[in-house]
């Protein structure tokens, strides 16, 4: 809030300031940049910078779009699997998934 004096009058003018909140994303927003929760993050932002670079032009970014679709189908697969097995969390953290992609010496996707 700000105080203006008049000096003609001798009034007071309160004058309410719209306050600026801060801008933060949405819960989901984030879970879906935290990468311990999504496997796939990099390969989601390759086909979305893909899409910006070319105009939104969706034949030119198909190999990123398939990568993508076939990582998260290579980490379902890999979370269903240790949900049947009782293995918790189901889906591996960022660490473990770089020992089981190191394990398997190249990316299955």
């Amino acid at each position: 809030m700000r105080c203006e004096i008049h000096a003609q009058n001798l009034i007071l003018v309160y004058v309410m300031l719209p306050r600026k909140k801060p801008v933060t994303m949405p819960m989901v927003a984030r879970r879906l940049r935290d990468p311990d929760v999504n496997p796939c993050l990099s390969e989601s932002d390759a086909s979305t910078r893909c899409m910006d670079e070319n105009n939104y032009d969706r034949e030119k970014c198909s190999t990123y779009f398939l990568k993508y679709k076939n990582c998260r189908k290579f980490w379902n697969t890999v979370m269903v699997q240790r949900r049947q097995n009782g293995v918790q969390p189901s889906m591996p953290t960022a660490t473990e998934r770089d020992e089981i992609l190191g394990a398997m010496g190249k990316m299955p996707y």
